[in-house]
């Protein structure tokens, strides 16, 4: 449980980091991409947190579910360092981030598929 625990806190502290990041994006991008971001990210977590309420068998398609839009996500933060909306250092920060959370979400996808 632990580890499950451990995904959830991980992007919880994965939007406190880029939330402030996104407020900085230049107006044209502000109101389409970050927003798409900040959405994403949200609706990630709490993919998260009803995968961890829920039934062994409910698990799994919720995780698939969320390790996509994570898979989406990356492609979106991608775009935001390609358009110069966040800078090298950010974009890197923000990446290993989401690889961590990434491999904890494997693991605990392996885990309940035993």
């Amino acid at each position: 449980m632990a580890s499950q625990e451990n995904v959830i806190t991980h992007t919880y502290d994965l939007l406190l980091y880029i939330v402030p990041q996104l407020a900085k994006y230049p107006k044209t991008q502000k109101f389409l991409l970050a927003d798409r971001i900040q959405s994403q990210l949200l609706d990630f977590l709490e993919g998260l947190i009803e995968a961890y309420y829920s039934d062994k068998e409910r698990k799994k398609p919720l995780l698939k579910s969320s390790n996509l839009q994570l898979e989406k996500l990356r492609y979106l933060v991608r775009l935001s360092k390609d358009l110069q909306c966040i800078d090298l250092q950010r974009y890197e920060v923000i990446s290993k981030k989401m690889d961590d959370i990434g491999r904890q979400v494997g693991a605990w996808l392996k885990g309940i598929s035993g």
